[in-house]
Parts: structure tokens; C-alpha cells; sequence
């Protein structure tokens, strides 16, 4: 077992700055992909579903996050197919642990986001940062009382995704752990 912290990776928001004015947005590059849980809630034949997500990924974030002193997993709605359509593109293996949600969207019955929960449960303990663009001074208060373990909670912005600020607070976190 590695004793290297966990790094968290949500797509859409760091990875993907689906929010961004820009089309051609600080070295992404523009790619039409057909993830499942976007294609299931697309209307069967229609344009959009044919065309696929415009999803925009900067071939040298995975690179980047190697270099990292983190072991990366997946905490995303890809799940799986992030190793599948978002890796590759980026530069990162595809072989990722991934969390698998038990429910995607699901409301949590205290306002947190529906992921936090399954965060700290997979986590299980060790040190983690998680990286997604939904993160709230709520989700932050509730992983303080209830991870045992280090953790930062890092908000990206959809509109930016990850930038070179996020890579440094990054390197710093774990090297201050």
C-alpha cells in the first residue's frame, strides 16, 4: 500500500472548464465525446446526442498531475469511462481506481453535495485532496468532523478548470502533510 495521499479528479468543472466564454480556452483542445450518463439523458436520435458533449481537455494536465506526489483516482460521473475517453486524452493512465456512485444526483438530506458522503467513506482514512468544481463551505465543515485522515477539499472553477495556482496549492499540500 502506497503512503502517498489520494488526489480526487472531478472532469467536468477541473479537467473539463465546461463554463468557459472561450472556445479555444488557455491550450484546450475541443473534442466531441458521448459519455453514458450524458447520453441517457439526451432525446434518442436527436441532434445533440449525435454531435456528442463538447468536452475540452489541455493534453498536458495529465502530465502535470503525475508529476504530482499523489496517488490519482477518479471521483467523477465518468466513473469508469474516464479511463476510457478522458486519460487518454491527457495523458494519464487508464487504469485509474475509480469511486462508483451508488446513485448519481442523489439528494443529500443535509444539503451536502451528493458526492461528499462517498468521498469520505472511500477514502476510508487516508490523507486525500478532491478536486472538483461543487465543493462548498459545507462539504468542507463536514469532511473536518468526519474524514479521520488530512484532507483539502479544492474548488476549481468551471469557467477556468484547473490552473496554475490549483497545481501549486496542490504540491504544497502534500508536501506540507
Amino acid at each position: 500500500m502506497t503512503t502517498r495521499p489520494l488526489l480526487l479528479l472531478d472532469v467536468d468543472g477541473p479537467l473539463n472548464p465546461f463554463r468557459a466564454l472561450f472556445l479555444n480556452h488557455r491550450g484546450y483542445v475541443t473534442h466531441r465525446l458521448h459519455p453514458a450518463n450524458w447520453s441517457a439523458r439526451q432525446t434518442p436520435g436527436s441532434r445533440r446526442l449525435r454531435r456528442g458533449l463538447k468536452v475540452r481537455l489541455h493534453p498536458g494536465h495529465g502530465e502535470r498531475l503525475l508529476a504530482l506526489p499523489y496517488e490519482l483516482a477518479w471521483a467523477t460521473t465518468w466513473q469508469h469511462q474516464a479511463n476510457e475517453m478522458i486519460a487518454p486524452v491527457i495523458g494519464l493512465p487508464g487504469d485509474l481506481p475509480v469511486i462508483e456512485w451508488p446513485e448519481l444526483f442523489a439528494r443529500d438530506p443535509e444539503g451536502l453535495y451528493w458526492k461528499t458522503r462517498h468521498v469520505v467513506a472511500w477514502a476510508a482514512g487516508r490523507p486525500f485532496v478532491w478536486v472538483d468544481d461543487m465543493i462548498t463551505d459545507l462539504d468542507i465543515r463536514h469532511v473536518a468532523a468526519q474524514h479521520e485522515g488530512a484532507a483539502l477539499l479544492l474548488p476549481v472553477d468551471a469557467r477556468k478548470g484547473l490552473r496554475e495556482r490549483d497545481f501549486g496549492e496542490l504540491e504544497r499540500w502534500a508536501h506540507n502533510l
